[in-house]
C-alpha cells in the first residue's frame, strides 16, 4: 500500500486538476454573458447556464463537466483501476471545489456521471434511466439527481465492483450535501419543478 500511495496521490492531483476545470464559467465568459456565478443561482453548472437562454451553451457545460471526469479515470487507469478511482474521486472534488473559484464551485452531479461512466458504464446507464423516471414523474431535477446517486453504490455493489461501490457511497453523501439547500425546499414544498419558474432547483452543477 505504502509503494501505491504515491501513484494514487498523482492519479487524484490529475484529477482534481482536471475536475476543477469550471467550464459554465469559461463558456459565458467566452460568450460575452458575464459572470455566470451572477447569474440565476450563481450555480457553475449547466442548469444555472440555462437561465441565460442559451440552450448550446447549457448542453456544453453539462458535457465538459461530465467529460472531465471521464477523461481523468481514462488517464489514471494507466496505472491501475485503484489509480483511476482516485482519479474519479479528484475529478468530483475539483468541481465541487475548484482552486481556480476560491473552492466554491457546482453540485458535482455531471462530473459524479461522468467518473461512473468511466469506471462503470452500466451503473452509468442506470444512473440515467433513474434520473430521466424521476424528473418524468415528479418533476423535480434536484431530486432525480439524489434518488440516482442513491442507488449508484448499491447498483455497483451489485455489479461486483466493490472498491467503486465505497468510493460512490463516500462521494453519494458528498453530493446530498451539497443538494443540503435543495433537499431542504423539497421538504417544504418549495422546491421549483422541472420547467417551472424560479432559481433553487440546481442539481446538474
Amino acid at each position: 500500500m505504502n509503494e501505491l500511495a504515491p501513484t494514487l496521490i498523482l492519479a487524484a492531483a490529475l484529477g482534481y486538476l482536471l475536475g476543477s476545470v469550471p467550464f459554465g464559467v469559461v463558456l459565458t465568459r467566452l460568450s460575452s454573458l458575464g459572470d455566470l456565478r451572477r447569474i440565476g443561482s450563481g450555480n457553475i453548472g449547466a442548469t444555472n447556464v440555462l437561465r441565460t437562454g442559451r440552450r448550446g451553451l447549457a448542453a456544453a457545460t453539462l458535457a465538459g463537466d461530465a467529460l472531465k471526469g471521464t477523461v481523468a479515470v481514462a488517464l489514471a487507469a494507466m496505472w491501475g483501476p485503484m489509480a483511476a478511482l482516485a482519479a474519479g474521486a479528484g475529478a468530483i472534488l475539483g468541481h465541487i471545489f475548484p482552486v481556480w473559484l476560491g473552492f466554491r464551485g457546482g453540485k458535482g452531479v455531471a462530473t459524479y456521471l461522468g467518473v461512473l461512466t468511466a469506471v462503470a458504464w452500466p451503473a452509468a446507464v442506470v444512473f440515467a434511466a433513474l434520473w430521466l423516471l424521476t424528473a418524468w414523474l415528479l418533476r423535480y431535477s434536484s431530486l432525480a439527481a439524489l434518488v440516482a446517486a442513491a442507488a449508484t453504490p448499491f447498483v455497483l455493489a451489485l455489479l461486483g465492483a466493490m472498491p467503486a461501490a465505497w468510493l460512490f457511497a463516500a462521494m453519494t453523501l458528498l453530493i446530498f450535501a451539497t443538494h443540503r439547500a435543495n433537499i431542504g425546499r423539497l421538504l417544504r414544498g418549495e422546491e421549483s419543478r422541472i420547467g417551472g419558474k424560479g432559481e433553487g432547483g440546481d442539481a446538474q452543477g
